[in-house]
């Protein structure tokens, strides 16, 4: 699947806030992801995110 920034994901694990969903705002190498809920913002190795994204929302 394409992502691109901007787009809302959905995530197999929740944060702990609560929300599964989050907002793409880097791609690359590394994916820069920012929690929906909380604003709380993660840098995941480009391996690790889409294994963790189960699909994209918007």
């Amino acid at each position: 699947m394409e992502y691109n920034i901007g787009d809302i994901v959905k995530t197999k694990k929740a944060h702990p806030c609560g929300s599964k969903e989050w907002e793409i705002t880097r791609i690359g190498v590394d994916f820069k992801l920012k929690c929906c809920s909380c604003g709380h913002i993660v840098i995941l190795p480009r391996e690790k995110a889409l294994k963790i994204i189960v699909k994209k929302i918007q």
